[in-house]
């Protein structure tokens, strides 16, 4: 006797279980005789976003037939009685015209992907539909780069992973004010890189299913000091001059000021503050033996730099000048004076 003999005969003494389970088996490719397979042409999609609850429909073929849910070679549900030891799984039973007969799968996750089959049997026929549930995973970045430290010149990767499904693109971005996009893929290289690249830098994981994942990586580029700018302003006698010095460098810079060849140090009229990237030179109570040459010094473990500014009297040297307005001055009475010898002759 056949498997379908068995479950018309379970059908015609009444025992829906026993038919139901029978029946069950002609769709489980574990039962089914060697060399035979299951027709799946008529899969059905059914798409869901993990958390989400899926329903998987089906409908009983009258208010008499039986139905019964599997999940690949397991039992789910056959007639009312549950299998699954799984909570989140119930059946949604309707008698209306319909005599719905659906599966319902609470906070549905990645696990529950894959082929479902309602079978519908009644005392003559069996019926089977198959559903393929997809799970569709939002993008979730898992591994990215520690923050990282590098010397100017160096090559850098930084690595951003991912998972999801579809499985998300991965994106890099200097986050500046350009904003500019880097290219798609796992792996950031720099080759070389400056001080202009320094900064935070962003991966992005997106996929169609949720707003993208996104993770940020901190370079830091150290490289060595340059003074972009010294500042002196001319003053008299029994007043206070300032001297100002600024520099880039990572990591901030020590200052050092001299005049000359001697070292400054606070005291005696001579205050020095640094502020980050900053140095003031304060100079109180200017006395004769005071003007001269200020040299800065900016330092730190990658290098030094210097810059010097002339301080001299008021009206002597022009704003930020570093001696070329005596020259200037001699220049202006030599044409004066060949004036003057012109006109006698």
């Amino acid at each position: 006797m056949d498997i379908m003999n068995a479950v018309q005969d379970a059908c015609v003494s009444g025992q829906w279980l026993t038919a139901i389970i029978l029946s069950l088996c002609c769709v489980l490719p574990s039962c089914l005789p060697a060399g035979q397979t299951v027709d799946y042409s008529s899969i059905t999609s059914a798409v869901f976003k993990q958390g989400d609850t899926a329903i998987l429909r089906c409908y009983l073929l009258d208010g008499k037939s039986k139905g019964a849910w599997l999940n690949r070679s397991s039992i789910i549900y056959a007639g009312k009685d549950k299998w699954s030891g799984d909570p989140r799984v119930s059946i949604i039973e309707s008698v209306g015209e319909k005599h719905e007969y659906s599966l319902q799968i609470q906070k549905v996750d990645i696990t529950d992907d894959g082929l479902y089959t309602c079978s519908i049997q009644s005392k003559s026929v069996m019926q089977s539909k198959h559903i393929q549930l997809i799970v569709r995973v939002p993008p979730k970045i898992y591994d990215i780069s520690s923050d990282i430290t590098v010397n100017e010149g160096s090559n850098i990767s930084l690595i951003c992973t991912a998972t999801g499904k579809p499985e998300p693109i991965i994106s890099w971005r200097h986050i500046t004010p350009l904003a500019k996009k880097q290219e798609n893929g796992e792996y950031l290289n720099i080759t070389g890189i400056t001080r202009d690249q320094a900064g935070d830098y962003e991966c992005g994981a997106g996929n169609d299913v949720a707003s993208p994942d996104t993770k940020t990586v901190r370079v830091t580029v150290n490289f060595p000091p340059t003074i972009h700018e010294m500042k002196s302003h001319g003053v008299g006698l029994g007043r206070t001059a300032l001297l100002r010095c600024e520099a880039a460098a990572v990591p901030t810079p020590d200052f050092e000021w001299y005049k000359g060849e001697k070292r400054l140090y606070r005291g005696q009229g001579i205050d020095i503050k640094n502020l980050s990237s900053r140095s003031v030179l304060t100079v109180t109570n200017m006395t004769e033996d005071r003007y001269g040459n200020y040299t800065c010094v900016a330092i730190n473990r990658l290098g030094t730099a210097n810059a010097s500014v002339p301080l001299l009297p008021p009206n002597t040297a022009p704003y930020g000048s570093t001696g070329s307005a005596g020259v200037l001055l001699s220049c202006r009475y030599l044409v004066l004076v060949l004036s003057c010898v012109a006109t006698v002759y």
